[in-house]
């Protein structure tokens, strides 16, 4: 059984996410990809009005299938950042990028003004 959690970094200019998928089975969990990404991060905005920035958009991932193994009670973790955020509240949403199983999390963070 996958589990994630995301957490938010704000900066002065940017927003850190690190997404950890951890696997809380007895086994071993092979994961499959169909290109080299291996997370997605959406953000929101927190009242509503939809999404603002998503980590993959203007990006080019290699077109190879890949694999990685969690072995029970390991966990990986993927990164992304967001550069020059609006201020303003925001949710966002972490999600593994595997073919064959499913892991996300959700958080909400605020970007204040500098």
């Amino acid at each position: 059984m996958l589990t994630a959690t995301l957490t938010t970094t704000p900066r002065d200019d940017y927003v850190e996410f690190e997404l950890t998928v951890e696997n809380q089975g007895d086994e071993s969990v092979t994961l499959s990809f169909r290109d080299a990404r291996r997370a997605e991060f959406v953000v929101s905005d927190a009242a509503g009005d939809g999404e603002v920035w998503r980590w993959s958009d203007g990006r080019m991932f290699a077109q190879m299938l890949g694999s990685e193994t969690l072995d029970a009670g390991e966990s990986m973790t993927f990164e992304g950042v967001w550069d020059d955020p609006v201020p303003g509240e925001y949710v966002a949403i972490g999600e593994l990028a595997a073919a064959d199983a499913d892991a996300d999390a959700e958080t909400h963070f605020s970007v204040e003004s500098v």
